[in-house]
């Protein structure tokens, strides 16, 4: 079964298609790549598939549930996750909250409750506090749970935004060029990280890379993307070696 179908996705902003009867089917268990040029609309997607936007056509369902067109945090909950291009960790706070961040969702205790200080307050904060340092071990950052997220090296950084994307709980984790900025020792720690998180999570991932290392390394399927519109699809080497892919995304 898949974990993601889209079918006919279409989204328009102001006359112009940013994205043009968009198809793709991820399944189960898959590392999944969405490679294409600067502005062919990726990120586009994945605003279309985390609520940001809503679609003027196309269908997403996940796991054979429709989510098309919900709310962000009832997608999020319905169980998609994703991290940025660009980190969006809140800095001033723990390495350790920015983890229960994500945990507050399946943790939740009234606004009394933790006004007051409640039992039931106490109760949950000690199992999320739990939990966000079983996620940090997974990423060797439990070291660092008291540390301000801004003090983190860049690297780690990456690494806890997707710590604090697993908090949720996800089914289909989506990462945005979690390559970026990283040196090759980096990138090679980092490949081996998303296979742990797809293996050892039960995870299905879906992610924007411009590193052709990093997507030949890792993802299984790719699917190119061109001024809004499928270029190819299928098996990574035999798309990374399509003609039309390599005059148009590698420049060659």
């Amino acid at each position: 079964m898949n974990m993601l179908d889209v079918t006919h996705l279409s989204i328009s902003f102001g006359g112009l298609k940013a994205v043009d009867d968009f198809h793709i089917n991820v399944k189960k268990g898959q590392l999944y790549g969405l490679i294409g040029p600067n502005g062919a609309g990726k990120t586009t997607i994945f605003n279309l598939l985390t609520g940001v936007y809503k679609p003027n056509a196309g269908s997403i369902v996940l796991n054979g549930n429709n989510i098309t067109g919900k709310r962000s945090i009832d997608i999020n909950k319905a169980g998609v996750a994703r991290t940025f291009q660009n980190i969006r960790l809140f800095k001033d706070l723990s390495v350790l909250d920015n983890v229960k961040v994500g945990l507050h969702n399946n943790n939740p205790y009234s606004t009394i409750e933790g006004i007051l200080r409640l039992p039931r307050y106490h109760k949950v904060e000690r199992k999320m506090d739990e939990r966000a340092i079983e996620l940090l071990k997974v990423f060797d950052l439990d070291k660092y749970c008291h540390y301000n997220a801004s003090n983190l090296p860049y690297g780690q950084q990456r690494k806890l935004e997707i710590a604090r994307a697993l908090a949720t709980g996800p089914k289909l984790l989506l990462l945005d060029e979690p390559a970026a900025g990283m040196n090759p020792n980096e990138t090679a720690e980092l490949m081996d990280t998303i296979r742990f998180v797809r293996d050892n999570f039960d995870m299905t991932i879906l992610l924007i890379e411009h590193d052709m290392k990093l997507v030949s390394g890792i993802c299984e399927e790719l699917t190119v993307l061109n001024f809004g519109q499928v270029l190819c699809q299928g098996e990574t080497a035999a798309v990374l070696n399509d003609p039309e892919v390599i005059k148009a995304y590698l420049g060659e």
